[in-house]
């Protein structure tokens, strides 16, 4: 009798232990529900998110009648339209997901009503094992929490150390020299120089980098109410134009769209973007005839402006559960809980180039020894990341709606310039008139 009243026990445990606030549990494993999941963790076949749930569909899913499904891949800065042409329906739009992964402005432009909030699902004693400015970045102004962290990124500087080799043994610049933007864009006219006319550096996200340098230097605050840029801030100005300069002589890039692409067929020598980018990086370079040699790849902290406090970007998605049914926010909980739990979560980030969500999980991976291969290229991405976990203060990005739309026309403007601009300095038009002209591209959009 003792033995049953035991086992009733702990099974009522379980139960309130699995549910929210300890309300009676609406998942069945005789009926089972299916979640639709959209995410941006790679469009690649077998990609890392794509296995987790394959793994959670077979084991807590098949158990507790749960079944996700991933049923469209995108980019993270895609996907915001396809999720807005899901919710305004029509003959050929996409279902609505369950389940999706997105930025803030994303979420917040879906509704905030129209999503769970994930307080009103997790207790405040599970919320504290997140790293709180994670958890920040997913709420709204009223402290409603739409974006569950499952990752985050920030940017980095990833190099050919076969090819940097070559570069540091003719002129002497070292990895060292990289660590601030004045040795940067240094380094890169030297390169430009020394290697007859190639560019040093792919930049990912150009605009971000511009924004952290001219904090660094003191601008504060720079955006408009439209969620744009204040083009009377000196400061941020002055930011700008010391990239523009690099860009307008052909020092630096903006990407293609990916610079991992570039610095992997030899177009470029190194790459500054995501950290996650180290995914899709190969052990080898193959240059455009056909050569090849080994990547070696070195990963650097993000460059920082001298004699400042360093400031890092915090980027990636969240995950969002658009409302519906009491169960099926029930079963999306579920897989959250599951999907973060501490070893999980490392093992996701470390196979996917990722910081973990996790209070106190930068300590667990010094000692992490199921780094995909290249390993060495993995070790050293983690060690720059906790440099830059403990000595740079990191920074959310820009949540204003219709931001990235910007950013992208922003972009596209800088590709077709860089085209030509280099050209046109080597024939003796002034930099700083050349760097104007980019500055006009980017005071031109509102």
């Amino acid at each position: 009798m003792k033995k049953r009243l035991f086992s009733l026990l702990l099974v009522s445990v379980l139960v309130f232990t699995l549910t929210s606030c300890g309300e009676k549990s609406l998942l069945r494993e005789t009926d089972p529900v299916t979640l639709n999941f959209w995410h941006v963790y790679g469009e690649q076949s077998g990609s890392p998110m794509d296995l987790l749930v394959q793994e959670f569909n077979r084991t807590v899913g098949q158990e507790k009648g749960v079944r996700v499904q991933v049923t469209n891949l995108s980019s993270a800065s895609k996907i915001g339209g396809f999720l807005k042409e899901a919710q305004k329906g029509g003959r050929d739009a996409p279902e609505m997901p369950d389940l999706f992964t997105c930025h803030i402005s994303d979420a917040t432009a879906l509704g905030s009503d129209n999503l769970v909030d994930w307080n009103a699902r997790f207790t405040a004693e599970e919320l504290s094992n997140f790293v709180p400015g994670f958890l920040a970045d997913g709420m709204t102004e009223d402290g409603t929490l739409l974006l569950f962290p499952i990752s985050k990124s920030t940017q980095l500087l990833m190099c050919n150390g076969s090819g940097f080799a070559r570069f540091s043994q003719a002129t002497g610049v070292s990895y060292a020299d990289l660590s601030t933007w004045e040795g940067f864009y240094d380094a890169a006219g030297k390169f430009y120089d020394w290697s007859g006319g190639e560019a040093f550096c792919a930049l990912d996200y150009p605009i971000r980098s511009v924004e952290l340098n001219a904090l660094e230097h003191g601008s504060g605050d720079f955006y408009t109410k439209s969620g744009w840029y204040d083009t009377n801030n000196v400061v941020f100005k002055e930011s700008w134009m010391q990239f523009a300069r690099s860009l307008a002589q052909g020092h630096v890039v903006v990407s293609d769209l990916y610079s991992n692409t570039q610095v992997m067929t030899g177009d470029v020598l190194s790459g500054l973007g995501s950290s996650a980018a180290i995914l899709y990086y190969n052990d080898t370079v193959t240059y455009r005839d056909g050569t090849q040699e080994p990547m070696d790849l070195h990963v650097l902290p993000m460059p920082k402006t001298a004699g400042a406090d360093a400031l890092m970007t915090q980027a990636g998605v969240g995950l969002c559960a658009y409302k519906t049914t009491n169960q099926k926010a029930e079963a999306a909980a579920l897989f959250v809980r599951w999907l973060t739990e501490s070893e999980r979560n490392l093992d996701f980030v470390a196979q996917t180039g990722y910081m973990p969500v996790r209070n106190g999980a930068f300590d667990a991976i010094e000692n992490y020894d199921k780094f995909p291969e290249p390993t060495e290229s993995y070790r050293q991405l983690y060690a720059a990341l906790k440099i830059m976990q403990e000595s740079y203060t990191p920074l959310s990005e820009p949540r204003f709606e219709g931001y990235y739309g910007k950013v992208s026309q922003l972009y596209d403007g800088l590709r077709k310039m860089q085209q030509e601009l280099p050209a046109r300095a080597a024939a003796g038009e002034s930099i700083d008139t050349l760097a104007e002209e980019t500055w006009a591209l980017l005071c031109a959009i509102h």
